[in-house]
Parts: structure tokens; sequence; C-alpha cells
């Protein structure tokens, strides 16, 4: 599911950067800030036929079209995952591929999608506004497909414009960082925070502890609250683990309940170190007696276990495997 953030410390940083010129933009920042939603209002502007200093007017025909997925000036980069969540169509060839079954989508960023981009670069433009490339997530491109676009980058054609956005930055390639303006994505403060998240139906103490629980960040939010993570599952959240209840975890993917149990042991990694907790509040923690060193080794182990999440060999067994090792690294002792 996609969220895209219609947030006014979106628009903010849209106009300081269309404000400034550049052929090539990088965004980036944690998971949770709206860098794909900075990035496409920044091809909008671009591309659009009266656009205004704060950006694209959205009622012209190149708005139309890219709000419809067809603009012809306009080339994502994204992996097929990425592209089909985001409602974006795939080139002929990959959609046959994959309705046939003969692969699935790809997670990363294709070689054979970055070829077509920088053939795309190097055509004239077919709406006179001149050329975008958006790249997202920029840190799901292999060396291969990172090295196909630095060359773009280094020589680009007269009227195309590029804009990465990633949620880690320090994956890329050095050459195609030093080869961007550089943008971090900015923090909305609590107020505009929960003052948005009204707007989207989360309203009260209910919407303070959503955004506690996503780490201030209100696109992750949306996110939480859609895998069934209300307020009343996140208080009872630690509890339930210290109890090793998989039940806990049973409408949550791998992924996501990887997540939450990284949020818990970090937060109690900081009751251990006499720091206040970040995601949850200090009174739904369990009492644990675990040692610094158990618990930062349980971190450790659901990074591990992060890298393999989106295929594990069964969920359902890795999710009893979670919880049971919850479990242990709470009520551990000294």
């Amino acid at each position: 599911m996609s969220f895209i953030l219609n947030a006014p410390w979106i628009a903010v940083q849209a106009e300081q950067l269309l404000a400034q010129r550049g052929h090539a933009w990088l965004l980036s920042g944690p998971s949770g800030l709206g860098q794909y939603d900075l990035a496409l209002s920044l091809v909008s502007a671009w591309l659009c036929e009266k656009p205004a200093p704060q950006g694209a007017c959205g009622v012209c025909g190149s708005c139309h079209a890219i709000q419809v997925r067809t603009h012809a000036d306009l080339c994502v980069l994204m992996p097929e995952t990425v592209m089909l969540e985001l409602g974006w169509p795939l080139s002929e060839k990959a959609q046959d591929e994959i309705d046939k079954k003969t692969r699935k989508p790809s997670r990363e960023i294709r070689v054979d999608a970055m070829r077509d981009a920088v053939e795309f670069s190097q055509r004239t433009n077919a709406r006179g506004q001149g050329k975008a490339v958006l790249v997202y997530p920029a840190e799901r491109m292999n060396n291969i497909t990172a090295n196909a676009l630095l060359k773009t980058l280094e020589e680009p054609p007269g009227d195309v414009k590029f804009v990465l956005a990633t949620e880690s930055a320090h994956q890329l390639l050095p050459t195609i960082r030093s080869r961007c303006l550089a943008h971090t994505m900015r923090w909305p403060d609590t107020v505009q925070a929960l003052s948005w998240l009204a707007d989207q139906g989360f309203d009260g103490p209910e919407a303070e502890v959503l955004l506690h629980a996503a780490g201030g960040r209100p696109a992750d939010v949306l996110r939480q609250a859609a895998s069934g993570q209300t307020p009343v599952w996140w208080s009872s959240f630690p509890q339930a683990m210290a109890r090793g209840e998989v039940a806990a975890l049973s409408d949550l993917n791998p992924s996501q309940a990887i997540d939450a149990l990284q949020k818990l042991s970090h937060d109690l990694v900081l009751r251990q170190s006499g720091a206040a907790p970040r995601f949850f509040s200090s009174d739904t923690l369990p009492k644990s007696k675990a040692s610094l060193s158990t618990l930062t080794g349980w971190y450790k182990r659901l990074t591990t276990a992060a890298r393999s999440s989106e295929h594990p060999f069964n969920a359902g067994l890795m999710l009893e495997a979670l919880a049971s090792e919850a479990r242990l690294a709470i009520t551990a002792s000294h």
C-alpha cells in the first residue's frame, strides 16, 4: 500500500528546491519523511506547462499525464515491486514476463530498466518542457545499474533533470552522490505532524501514541495503522512479547514484526542505559533484568533477520521464532 503525503512540510521543501538550479537532486533521510512525494513534486513542477514558484499547477495536460502515469517525458526507475505498489506501469516486456510467471517482480532496479532510462534521456522531449528521471528507492540500484546511470549523470543531455530519492544514502556509490545536489529531508515538528494526522482521521491521544510509535514520522503512522498496529495493540505489545505470545504478531508480516521488535529492543536498551524510550511509553515496557549485552545482541540478531524477512522460508515459523526469542531476551537474567 502506498501513502502520498500532501503535507505542508513537503510543499515548503519543494518550493525551496525549485528555486535552485541543478540537473540532479539526491533526496535522503529516514523512511516516513516523504522522499518519494517530494521527488514527484519536483518532476511535476519541472514538466508542468504553467508552473508557479510553489510547484506544478496540478491541472494542465502535463500534470494530468503524471497523475494517470502516462507522461511521455517522465521516466521512473524503481524496482518492479515498488512500481506495482505505487501504480506505475511496467514495460511491456516486463509485464509479459510477470504475467506468464516466468519470473517474479524484481526487488531491485533492473539493468534493463536503467538502459531504457539512458536511451530515454537521449531522446527529444515530447511536450516541450524537457524530460525528467525519478529514481526511487535509489539504494535499490546494484553497482552495474548505478554505473550505467553515472555515465548519464556525468554528461547529461541538455533538457533532462534527475531526482534520486533514498532512505539509505550510505548505500549509494560515492560517485553517484557526488554528481547530485544533496538535500536532507526535514522532520515536521510534532504540532505539524499531529495536525496533518488529524486531517487523515487520526486525532487526540491515539494520534500521539501512533506518532510516538513511528518515531515522529507521519507516513509511517499510516503504514503501521494499515498493518493493524493500533494504539491499543502498540501499548500491549511489549508485555505480550515478554510472554512470548506469537498471537500478537499474527496480523503482521515478518518485516513488520521485526520492525516492531527492533523498536522494542531499542527502547529496552535505552531504559537500561538510563535514557528515555523513543517508541513506547515507559509504563508499557516490561520489567527486565536482561543485561545490555543480551539486549543489544537481540537487536543485532533482528537486524540480521530483517535481511531475509521479505522472502522467509516459512513466515509462520519465523513469527514463532521471533516471539520465542523476544521472550528469552526480555526475561533473561544478568
